[in-house]
Parts: structure tokens; C-alpha cells; sequence
């Protein structure tokens, strides 16, 4: 199958890319700005000039770090922002039930509104690096091992790209090889391939690259963020867990989607050999990675740090993913730094810090802070030792809560006798925020986030506010500072990939594929639990939930991963996805995006639960993105998605 009905793209002749620069101690490879080049044979001409090609194919993967590039931030339920404020990402839109078909935003397949590189375009530029590279006249000063090796991750980029679009769009035309300029409009006009073939492309191109990826990066200083063979594996583990899911694995939902000659895009028969091979990919995965030793992170800096046990814990999780390039982090992109996404989460903790270097407008929802288990280790609603039975209720924090909320503070009763991730993850009024510039480096002396609205943190700024009450700890580095002069965010690569999340997939795969007998699985997920601080699973429902035997069915334990999945990974772009594959975005998009009353100027105003916004999610429409009107009505061969 070839090439792709992107006209637009088929008659580009020249690279012109810009690549972000290195920072200050996050040196990566990626720095280096590339000429424009009249010519391909030019750009063929010397290692030099290849090089430069090659890192042209690395600035397509899209910058999931940035709001902006990555629709998993706004455009689900995870994160709300203020509809008026000082950012206005086109993701946004999607989350308000307004994707179009006409110019759809975060348009991935021809690149634009937040989407600045179309990925058709990016595959285009893979077919002709491989296709360059595979010829020894060219490149005549590189050696075998290193021609290689740019050529394995030249497959690798081609084979994410095509991954991330069927991700996104469903089944697409695969693009294996260029189409010339001069084709006719009968070869242009391609269709879309089955997801089955999608798949297998895909699983196969990635295998294809794995004999000359490196299995880790020796250049630490130049190289990290380029393709290994753990980060190839891990991106197959998520290929087949995503063909496994029920979005694509027996989706009638889709009967209908077929192409202008009758063939059906979708399976429509449930394959539990999918799963299987999921549970495959994501033991291959975990085995490559933990044999390049990646593990599981934990905090270990000393030094003159005065802190308690829960305060390092609390480190742990949240460096886990802040922390550069940790031995956790499988694939961390260099290329996609953090420090806005840091600037707009950061809450001020004092009244003389500025509004514009802590904004404070990433605002979970009331929900997502719920999700959260208590520190028993089952969800709210089962815990038959604890009630969380009124929401607004309120409690005064005491001396055996001052790792946590400041001590005589009075708050939510749901901020209390929570799991370590809850307040890893998540600030809120009355919460503690332990960092690098706390007094004394003493978690006693840390500072408290207050924010009714006449407080430093409330919502009184013109365009930096907080909707919710909730502000996100998780995704800002533990080394943030605060001077006279301003703030200063410890940037970090965005973390794609982390071992915790090959865990989780594989205890998913592994129950879809044989059930709760399958001891394994409880092993890996309670790997997860153990390093969050709490027991495993058997033991937590065995001895806290009012449904003490759900881990023991298929279905309740499917319940359990899941919500370990989202606890986890929160706020790392993985919800979004993952509400779409399990076919679960029809519930919770539909319900509201509530949050605390952010004009209350006291206890009694505050803590009085509204609604924001009324979300809308169209099912199954709106699962995958629509394809461009225009795209559509110019190539005749092409079906539209079901419902746009």
C-alpha cells in the first residue's frame, strides 16, 4: 500500500525545519538548526548535511509537553482552564464539544491549529531519508554502523507517526512510499487501509528497526531523547494494547465504516488473541527496559533536606516524572520542554509572588479529584472504614495532618485520609507544597496554597485564575524558585513513556487475555502500589472495600487496573487516550466539570460545589477525529469518519 491523498505534501522539494535549542543543563541532541537545502541530493551529500535531515524527522513527533501540541491535555476532562484567559489552545474547543470537520483544530493529518507539523508530511520525509540512506553512492563519509542505526530510527519515526494518526483518526491510508509528483489523480487518491493492516504495518516497521537501535544511549551528553531499542518495544506494547482495546478490537459501533469499494475498516469480531499478544509486546518491553536498567524511580537526594518519610514519598511520585531523563523514564522527549506548562499550573504560595510566573489556570476537576484512592488504598465510595459520603463537608486539619494541610486549617473533608498520590498530584486550599526554596529545607516550613478569592492563589487576576480549587502539583519540578526578582522552573523533557505505564499495560493485557487467575498481574500493578505507599491489591479490598471480592472477576478486577491506570498516570496526557480505547468516554465526558466556588471570600462561600460547564461528548462520533471537509471532497476515494 503507498503514499497518501496529502497532494500538498507530495510536492515538497526542499527541508526547512527549525529544531528548539538546548537549555541550560538539559543539553540535548536536537540542537542544531539545519540549512535550507535546495535539493534532496544535497541533503545527501555528506554526513553533515544527512544528520540534519535525521533530526528533521525527530521535530514531527509531536511536543506532548505543550499544551498547545497535545490535545490530551485540554481536550478530555483531566484539566479545565478558564474559557477567557491567557492562553487559548485550540484543544480546548474539543473539550466544549466543538470539533468541526470544516478545518478541524489539532489537525495532526495536515498540520494545523496547535498541530504545526502535519505527520503525513513528516512520514513523507522518513520515505526519503530511508529511501536516501539505503544507497552506499550516498553519504559516502558515514559508516555502516552509524548508517544503520539513522536508518532504524528513521522506521521507528515512521512507524509512531503512523501509530499516532491511527490513534487519532482510526484506520488511515498508509503512506510505505512516496508517490512522484508526476502520478496521476487515480494513484493519488488513495483509501484507507483496515485497522488490521494498520496494525500489522505498523508492528512490523517498528520489529524492522529494532537490529540496529542502540539499547541505550552511551552519549549522555549529546544523544539522550533518541530512538533505543526499549523505547521501540515499549511503542509496540502500545500498538497492540490500543488494537487490543475494544475501541478497535469487535467495534460494531462501526459496521458501517467502509471504504468506496465495501471493504470494512474495523474488525467486527471480538479477538482475544489480541489481547495475548498484547500482554507479549508489554513483557518484551518491560524485560528490555529493565535489562538497560530503567526501574522504578525514587527519591534519594539528601543532603541537608529536613523532611519526613511522607514528604519523601511525596517526592518520589512527583519526580517521577520531573526528574530528567530518570532511569524510570523510557522515552523522554528533549524536544518538548516544560517550563510553561510549569508557569501555568504553579499556584502563588505567598502574596508577593507575580500572577504572571505562577498562573495557576490548569484546574482539575472536582471529579479527578475523587478519583484518587483513600490512604487504604480502595476508592472513596467503597471504603467501609472511612465515609466520604457529603462532599462538602468540612474538618479542621490537626498536628497528624501537617505533612499534608496546614495544621487548625479548615477544608474539604475529601482532603483528608487520602492516598500519598492524592497529595503528590494535587494542591488545593489549605495544602502543603514542600520544594527547593522551603526554609531551613524543613517540610515543617512549607508553604500552604490559600485560595478564596482574596487569597494569593484565588481567582481575583484578570486572566490568570483557577477554575476549580485544585491545582496540579504533579507536573512541576520540585527545584522551582522563588526570588525578589522572579521564578525560576527547572525545565525537564517530556516524559512520552515511563516504566510505571509498561507495568500497567501488562497487567491490563494480562487480565483482558486470561482473567484474575493470572497471578502475574497482580504482581506488576501492586509494583505500582507498593512504590505509591500502599498494600496490594488482594489485601486493600480484602480488608477496606465494601466489595472485598471484586479483584477476583474479570470485570471487577478490570474496574481496579483501570483506575490504577488513571491514578497513576494523571495529568500525563494518558487519560484522554485511554477513556477512548475502553470505549468508557461516552460516561465520563458527558458528565459535568464541577469544582469549588472560587469567588467565595470565606469557609462557608468557598466550600459550595458549582458547575463550570456541561460537557458534551457525541458517541461514537466523536472517538476519532473528523477528516478535513477538503481533504475529503479532493480525493475521491476517501470515506469521512462515522458522524462528521
Amino acid at each position: 500500500m503507498r503514499a497518501t491523498n496529502i497532494k500538498k505534501y507530495i510536492t515538497l522539494a526542499s527541508i526547512s525545519a527549525v529544531l528548539i535549542g538546548s537549555t541550560t543543563s538539559c543539553k540535548k541532541f536536537l540542537d542544531i538548526v539545519p540549512d535550507n537545502v535546495a535539493t534532496i541530493e544535497y541533503a545527501f551529500r555528506l554526513r553533515i548535511e544527512a544528520e540534519k535531515y535525521l533530526f528533521t524527522l525527530y521535530n514531527y513527533i509531536p511536543k506532548e509537553g505543550n499544551v498547545w501540541s497535545n490535545p490530551a491535555f485540554l481536550a478530555g476532562d483531566e484539566i479545565w482552564i478558564p474559557y477567557q484567559t491567557s492562553i487559548s489552545p485550540w484543544s480546548f474547543e474539543i473539550a466544549r464539544g466543538n470539533q468541526r470537520v470544516t478545518d478541524p483544530y489539532v489537525n495532526y493529518w495536515y498540520g494545523n491549529y496547535d498541530a504545526s507539523r502535519g505527520l503525513y508530511q513528516g512520514i513523507r520525509h522518513c520515505n526519503i531519508f530511508i529511501d536516501n540512506m539505503s544507497k552506499p553512492s550516498l553519504v559516502p563519509d558515514i559508516s555502516p554502523t552509524e548508517r544503520a542505526r539513522w536508518i532504524s530510527e528513521a522506521k521507528f519515526l515512521k512507524a509512531y507517526f503512523h501509530f499516532y494518526m491511527m490513534r487519532m483518526y482510526g484506520p488511515i491510508p498508509i503512506m510505505d512510499e512516496d508517490i512522484h509528483v508526476g502520478a496521476s489523480k487515480e494513484v493519488m487518491d488513495v483509501s484507507r487501509n483496515s485497522v488490521d493492516e494498520c496494525v500489522n504495518y505498523i508492528v512490523n516497521l517498528l520489529e524492522e528497526s529494532y537490529s540496529d537501535l542502540p539499547n541505550q544511549i552511551v552519549d549522555r551528553e549529546n544523544e539522550l531523547g533518541r530512538i533505543t531499542l526499549s523505547i521501540a518495544k515499549a511503542v509496540k506494547a502500545q500498538t497492540l494494547l490500543l488494537a487490543a482495546s475494544p475501541l478497535f478490537n469487535g467495534n460494531t459501533d462501526f459496521s458501517n465504516v467502509k471504504n468506496k469499494d465495501g471493504k470494512v475498516l474495523f474488525p467486527q469480531e471480538y479477538d482475544n488473541t489480541k489481547w495475548e499478544s498484547a500482554a507479549e509486546a508489554a513483557k518484551d518491553a518491560i524485560d528490555e527496559a529493565e535489562g538497560n536498567l530503567h526501574q522504578l524511580f525514587a527519591f534519594t537526594q539528601g543532603g541537608n533536606l529536613n523532611i519526613s518519610d511522607a514528604t519523601k514519598l511525596e517526592l518520589t511520585l512527583r519526580q517521577s516524572v520531573t526528574e530528567r531523563f530518570n532511569d524510570e523514564h523510557i522515552w523522554a522527549d528533549p524536544n518538548s520542554l516544560t517550563r510553561d506548562l510549569q508557569r501555568d499550573a504553579m499556584p502563588p504560595l505567598s502574596a508577593d509572588e507575580n500572577h504572571n510566573d505562577n498562573r495557576k489556570i490548569f484546574s482539575p476537576p472536582l471529579k479527578i479529584a475523587k478519583m484518587f484512592y483513600t490512604k487504604n488504598g480502595v476508592p472513596i465510595n467503597e471504603d467501609k472504614t472511612l465515609s466520604f459520603s457529603d462532599d462538602s463537608e468540612l474538618r479542621t486539619a490537626t498536628q497528624n495532618d501537617r505533612f499534608y494541610i496546614e495544621p487548625n486549617f479548615i477544608t474539604a473533608r475529601l482532603h483528608f485520609d487520602r492516598e500519598p498520590r492524592f497529595y503528590s498530584s494535587l494542591a488545593f486550599d489549605g495544602a502543603r507544597w514542600f520544594k527547593y526554596d522551603t526554609p531551613g529545607y524543613s517540610d515543617e516550613n512549607s508553604k500552604v496554597v490559600r485560595s478564596k478569592r482574596p487569597d494569593y492563589a484565588g481567582s481575583t487576576h484578570a486572566f490568570h485564575f483557577n477554575e476549580t480549587g485544585y491545582f496540579i502539583k504533579k507536573l512541576i519540578d520540585w527545584n522551582q524558585v522563588t526570588t525578589a526578582s522572579g521564578v525560576t522552573y527547572k525545565t525537564y523533557p517530556w516524559p512520552k513513556i515511563r516504566l510505571a505505564d509498561l507495568y500497567l499495560m501488562y497487567a491490563e493485557a494480562l487480565n483482558e487475555a486470561y482473567g484474575p487467575t493470572n497471578e502475574v498481574a497482580f504482581e506488576y500493578i501492586d509494583k505500582i502500589r507498593t512504590r505509591a505507599g500502599l498494600k496490594g491489591v488482594k489485601e486493600s479490598w480484602s480488608n477496606y472495600s465494601i466489595n472485598a471480592l471484586k479483584f477476583t472477576t474479570k470485570e471487577g478486577f478490570r474496574e481496579i487496573i483501570r483506575r490504577e491506570r488513571l491514578i497513576e498516570l494523571a495529568f500525563e496526557g494518558q487519560r484522554f487516550w485511554d477513556l477512548r480505547r475502553w470505549k468508557t468516554a461516552a460516561i465520563a465526558l458527558n458528565e459535568p466539570i464541577t469544582g469549588w466556588n472560587m469567588q467565595g471570600e470565606n469557609t462557608a462561600s468557598y466550600y459550595v460545589i458549582r458547575t463550570i460547564f456541561n460537557q458534551r461528548f457525541v458517541a461514537p462520533r466523536d472517538y476519532f477525529w473528523p477528516i478535513s471537509e477538503n481533504t475529503v471532497i479532493q480525493n475521491l476515494n476517501l470515506v469521512q469518519n462515522y458522524g462528521w
